[in-house]
């Protein structure tokens, strides 16, 4: 069956022959192919003003990102077979990167499927959609799924605030076979049980597991501070990795939970320590309790989520990582992560810096690090680039 076409305005095509994905409301010609027109998630094949064809797009007509091109090859839709072809190649990197079954399968427009992220542990996918076109073909995306992976089990986590934007209802649902509330998953060597129903996002965060590998060699006997620690992804890491004490700090009795779930699972309950509560009030606690730490480890959630979040969240980052090296010791490592893709790294280096000469502190940045292999950037796409990690060494001045 023939597709409708979405017709570009003059030179509109530039940033899509040079790679990129996204198609803006004001690059149509509306004269000629009215956005009204269409449905969000129909597939369109998109032309050039003069008919040469670029490929086709899946729509979401009333927002300004209206289109995204999800093939180039005008043959080939979006259905079960692409589904099939692109899982099958996003699988061939993951298996060549990683040793284990546990990473993100498919990131978005990175392998080429935006509106779709796929999270595997082990016999377990889960998957969460943010656009109307994946939410159409949520049948096909479990077939797909069940020819290349032969899953136990497949659950849609569509909970996340991105559904809003595209009006899809938020849901948690098992799609196939059988998922349990924590699922198993093996991350630098080390066990983990992930929420997979009821935690945050996914279940557990992938993007930093290249990072949290760095951790290895600067908490050997080490005290460690894991601030936000969620279950535990550095915390845990960093007694596995031979530290003496860690204390893992979050706001949420349940994130607890399973830390120290996943700290006895690694026979690190001697090791661990949990401690609930808001993460800004316990570092001056902590400050006031004269307590003191050879690693400390500040990974918060996104401070920054729109640009017009950029002044307030900058400020988050420098209170917290300030706050944050007023318990390092004379010679201590901080490691500052970030997952907002509009705090830039060199304004992140720029937070460090302010803060190690407020606190009179000499700041050296030892390594540098982003999100890892499963987490493809696409090089036209500046948003699929949003993790950062600077591993710093604070000597007295």
């Amino acid at each position: 069956m023939s597709l409708p076409i979405l017709s570009l305005k003059n030179n509109a095509e530039r940033r899509l022959r040079a790679g990129h994905l996204w198609i803006y409301s004001n690059e149509v010609d509306v004269a000629l192919t009215p956005l009204n027109a269409f449905e969000a998630g129909d597939q369109a094949l998109v032309q050039t003003a003069s008919g040469k064809p670029l490929g086709i797009a899946v729509l979401s007509p009333k927002n300004l990102i209206c289109g995204r091109l999800i093939s180039r090859d005008a043959k080939h839709k979006l259905d079960k077979s692409l589904l099939v072809h692109r899982f099958n190649i996003a699988l061939s990197l993951r298996e060549r990167a990683f040793s284990e079954p546990c990473y993100r399968l498919i990131y978005g427009d990175s392998d080429l499927l935006p509106g779709l992220v796929v999270d595997r542990f082990f016999d377990i996918a889960v998957v969460q959609i943010s656009s109307a076109a994946m939410e159409l073909h949520k049948d096909a995306i479990v077939d797909a799924l069940v020819q290349v992976l032969k899953p136990s089990g497949i659950v849609f986590k569509n909970d996340g605030s991105a559904r809003a934007a595209e009006e899809l209802p938020s849901y948690v649902d098992v799609a196939y076979g059988e998922v349990p509330d924590w699922v198993p998953l093996v991350e630098n060597g080390v066990r983990f049980e992930a929420p997979v129903l009821a935690g945050q996002k996914t279940g557990w965060f992938y993007d930093h597991r290249m990072n949290r590998a760095r951790l290895a060699p600067y908490v050997a006997g080490k005290r460690v501070l894991d601030l936000f620690s969620y279950i535990g992804g550095w915390g845990i890491q960093a007694a596995a990795f031979g530290a003496s004490e860690v204390m893992c700090v979050d706001a949420s009795g349940f994130a607890l939970d399973g830390v120290e779930r996943n700290a006895a699972l690694n026979g690190l309950s001697e090791t661990v320590v949990a401690v609930e509560g808001d993460v800004f009030a316990a570092l001056r606690e902590l400050k006031a309790a004269e307590e003191r730490f050879d690693v400390i480890v500040a990974d918060p959630p996104a401070f920054i989520k729109r640009k017009k979040d950029i002044k307030n969240g900058e400020a988050a980052y420098r209170r917290l990582n300030e706050q944050a090296m007023r318990l390092l010791n004379k010679d201590g490592i901080l490691v500052s992560a970030s997952c907002s893709m509009h705090l830039a790294e060199d304004n992140l280096q720029n937070i460090l810096l302010a803060s190690s000469r407020h606190l009179d502190r000499h700041l050296q940045i030892l390594e540098r690090g982003a999100q890892g292999p499963d987490h493809p950037v696409h090089p036209a796409i500046a948003e699929t680039r949003y993790i950062k990690s600077l591993t710093c060494r604070l000597l007295p001045s």
